[in-house]
C-alpha cells in the first residue's frame, strides 16, 4: 500500500485563494504517512487523512491507505468523513454568533426560547432550584439526561426531538455537576426558535458559507457522497478490518437523517481546517469578523461545575495543566473528537492546528493511529 503526501495543488480552493494560509515545505513531518501505513498495516484503521497548519502555514497534507477496501478506493486528502461530536464545536460557534448580536443569552433562563424548560423536573419529582440556561446546556452542566436510544432517532425534525429530550426527568440541579450528551442539541433548538431560521440553515450562513466550507454538510448528497470514506469496524474473527454501521449514512440521499446539532455534520480535513483557523485567528477570517474575541474567549476557556473545573469550555473539550486531555499540547489548547475517530486541536501556544480523519467504530486498537500522529507532529519518541 503506497503514500501520498499532497499540498497545496491538491488542497480545495479554500486554502489557495486569500484564506491566509499560504503553502510550506514540511518539517520534520515527513514520518507520519509511513508511521500511519504501518498503523493501517496493523488493522487500527483502513485510511486516514492527516493535516497540520502552524502560523497559518500548512506544514502537512497527507492521504494514506483505503477509503473503500472492498472497491480498492484510495484515501485522497478531500475524502469526507462522519465528524460526529466535533459537529459541536461548529454549533456552539453558530450560536455564540446569535449571542454576539444579541438574539440569544448564555445566561438568561432557555425556557425563554422553549417554555417547556420551565417545567423540568429531577427523577424524584423534584422542581430545579433555578432555570436552565444556555451556558448550562453548551458545557454539559444543565442536567438534561441522556437519552436512550430509540428507532425513531434521526427520523424526527429537530424540534420535535427536543421536546421529547426536555420531557425527561433532569439527572441533576443545573451547573452542580457534568454530564456529556444532548444539550447542544437544545441549544441548537433555541437558537432556531430566536432567529426564526433552521439550525442547518444558521450553521450554512453564519459559518460554513463565510469560511468557504464547501465540503461541510448535515445532509451530504451525491457530490460528497462520492467521496465518502466507509466506515470500519474490527471483524468478529480475527483483527482484520470489515465494514462498519454508522447510522448517518443513509442509503438514499434524499432519506435525511435529522439535523443534529451535536453530532450531525460530515466534513473535510480541509474544512476543518479553515475552521480552526478562523478559531486560533480570534473569530476572523480573510480580514472579515466572524465571531467576537469574547465569544471566542468564552466557548474556549474550561468551565465548572459547582466549584470543580472541568475539561469542557462551550462546545469544547480543554486541557487542563493538572489534566490533560491530550497528552503533549498546551494547558490551555483545545479542540474536539468524534465517535468514529476523527479529531481536531489547537494549541495557541504553538499556533498549531492538527486534524485527524479516520472513520472507526468498534476498531481494537483504534486509537493508536491518532496517537502516533501527535507524537510525530509533536516530536515525541
Amino acid at each position: 500500500m503506497s503514500h501520498r503526501l499532497l499540498f497545496l495543488l491538491t488542497l480545495p480552493s479554500l486554502f489557495a485563494t486569500g484564506s491566509g494560509l499560504i503553502a510550506a515545505e514540511p518539517s520534520g513531518l515527513e514520518r507520519i504517512p509511513a508511521a500511519l501505513e504501518a498503523e493501517i498495516a496493523a488493522h487500527h484503521a483502513a485510511g486516514t487523512v492527516t493535516l497540520v497548519i502552524r502560523d497559518g502555514k500548512i506544514l502537512h497534507h497527507a492521504a494514506t491507505g483505503l477509503a473503500d477496501r472492498e472497491r480498492n478506493l484510495p484515501m485522497t486528502t478531500d475524502s469526507v468523513f462522519w465528524i460526529a461530536s466535533m459537529t459541536k464545536s461548529i454549533s456552539a460557534a453558530t450560536i455564540l454568533s446569535l449571542v454576539d448580536e444579541g438574539k440569544l443569552a448564555l445566561d438568561e433562563p432557555a425556557s425563554r426560547w422553549i417554555p417547556q424548560l420551565g417545567k423540568a423536573v429531577l427523577a424524584d419529582g423534584t422542581a430545579l432550584n433555578r432555570p436552565v440556561t444556555l451556558r448550562d446546556l453548551l458545557s454539559h452542566t444543565s442536567g438534561l439526561a441522556f437519552p436512550p436510544r430509540k428507532a425513531t432517532d434521526g427520523a424526527q425534525s429537530l424540534g420535535r426531538y427536543v421536546e421529547e429530550l426536555v420531557k425527561a426527568p433532569w439527572s441533576f440541579q443545573p451547573g452542580t455537576d457534568y454530564e456529556y450528551g444532548f444539550g447542544i442539541t437544545v441549544a441548537g433548538r433555541c437558537a432556531e426558535i430566536a432567529a426564526g431560521q433552521s439550525f442547518e440553515a444558521l450553521v450554512q450562513n453564519r459559518i460554513l458559507d463565510p469560511l468557504g466550507m464547501k465540503d461541510t454538510s448535515f445532509h451530504p448528497g451525491e457530490r460528497l457522497r462520492a467521496r465518502l470514506a466507509k466506515t470500519y469496524k474490527t471483524a468478529e474473527k480475527g483483527a482484520a478490518l470489515e465494514p462498519g454501521y454508522n447510522p448517518f449514512v443513509t442509503p438514499d440521499p434524499t432519506v435525511r437523517h435529522m439535523t443534529e446539532p451535536s453530532g450531525g455534520l460530515f466534513s473535510t480535513a480541509a474544512d476543518m481546517g479553515a475552521f480552526y483557523q478562523m478559531i486560533l485567528d480570534q473569530g476572523v477570517h480573510q480580514g472579515k469578523r466572524i465571531l467576537s474575541r469574547e465569544a471566542i474567549l468564552t466557548m474556549t476557556k474550561p468551565h465548572k461545575a459547582g466549584t470543580q473545573p472541568l475539561n469542557y469550555g462551550l462546545g469544547w473539550q480543554c486541557n487542563l495543566p493538572d489534566k490533560m486531555v491530550v497528552k503533549g499540547f498546551a494547558a490551555n489548547s483545545f479542540g474536539h473528537g468524534g465517535a468514529f475517530g476523527t479529531h481536531g486541536w489547537i494549541d495557541p501556544d504553538q499556533h498549531l492546528i492538527a486534524v485527524f480523519m479516520v472513520q472507526n467504530v468498534l476498531v481494537d486498537g483504534g486509537g493508536k493511529a491518532r496517537e502516533t500522529f501527535h507524537s510525530l507532529l509533536l516530536g515525541q519518541p
